[in-house]
């Protein structure tokens, strides 16, 4: 089995490529040995030097590559994070990053749909759709859009801003909403993240409560997370900060800024982001439920 999927991998991540090439994307190699990532609560960096981490992004250095006048930009690279490993998760995997000027979170929704369109007529051209816990996910029906607000009332019964007060965002998020979007035959789109968790994104402009941020599900598996950036130096700093405020309260160790990403930020034009996963990508292509089975060797074959 993994032998297969090792080649539909490299189907798979061909395809990608020549999605990007052929929409006039530049594709770019960043460093993977950086000074800081950008701090988040519940991400930890590992650090292979005193003063170096591994990218747990390549986020940073695309966005200063946009600062520097680049336009179209997509890299597929390793990234690395520490304490993940589960059927979805390791700690080394491979990411997809794109980034495009003048564009914003709806755009990069609409980039998602003729991504995965592209990836399934290439390596599904017989069923066309992907597989996830014996669901067909069927890329080419409309696809369903929900608010965060609206997915953890309709499904949960509770309000979101409550959860966030209350700690149990996460347990009604991974117990509830995520295996309730599994049912749906078609791709699904989560988006309007309260501010509370906007990370890099800017707030909507007729709602400053809510972030121009969305992920995109299939079968239940989130697979990518977009979003309209922020370019405000003054406001991404407090929030880096929080994260690291946030980040002592819970006993994890402060991280490091990234001063030159926030020194060269004011520069960057009105720009939209989205990091997607390739290896959960090519689980949904080869309709296999572990990250396991798509990957050449797992942390405990090494």
């Amino acid at each position: 089995m993994k032998m297969d999927a090792l080649w539909l991998r490299a189907r798979v991540i061909k395809a990608i490529r020549d999605f990007f090439w052929q929409r006039g994307f530049l594709e770019v190699e960043t460093p993977l040995l950086i000074p800081a990532n950008a701090p988040e609560e519940h991400i930890n960096p590992i650090f292979a030097l005193p003063s170096r981490q591994l990218q747990t992004s390549p986020e940073i250095c695309m966005k200063r590559l946009l600062c520097g006048g680049h336009h179209k930009l997509f890299q597929i690279s390793h990234c690395w994070r520490a304490e993940e490993r589960g059927s979805r998760h390791l700690s080394e995997f491979t990411m997809l990053e794109w980034y495009r000027v003048d564009f914003d979170y709806q755009n990069l929704m609409n980039d998602c749909k003729d991504l995965l369109q592209h990836v399934s007529a290439i390596c599904l051209p017989d069923r066309r759709s992907y597989r996830h816990n014996g669901l067909h996910v069927d890329p080419f029906l409309p696809w369903q859009h929900i608010t965060v607000q609206e997915a953890f009332l309709r499904f949960g019964q509770v309000d979101v801003l409550d959860c966030l007060r209350k700690g149990c965002y996460e347990e009604i998020l991974t117990g509830v909403v995520e295996p309730a979007l599994a049912r749906f035959d078609s791709p699904v789109i989560m988006k309007d993240y309260p501010v509370e968790l906007a990370a890099l994104a800017r707030t909507k402009p007729d709602d400053p409560e809510l972030a121009e941020r969305f992920e995109l599900y299939v079968g239940g598996l989130e697979l990518a997370n977009g979003f309209s950036e922020l370019t405000d130096p003054i406001e991404q700093r407090h929030r880096f900060e929080e994260a690291n405020t946030a980040r002592r309260g819970a006993f994890q160790s402060e991280l490091p800024l990234p001063e030159r990403f926030l020194e060269g930020l004011a520069t960057m034009p009105p720009s939209a982001g989205i990091a997607l996963g390739v290896d959960r990508l090519v689980m949904l292509t080869a309709g296999a439920d572990c990250i396991d089975e798509v990957v050449a060797f797992t942390p405990e074959e090494l």
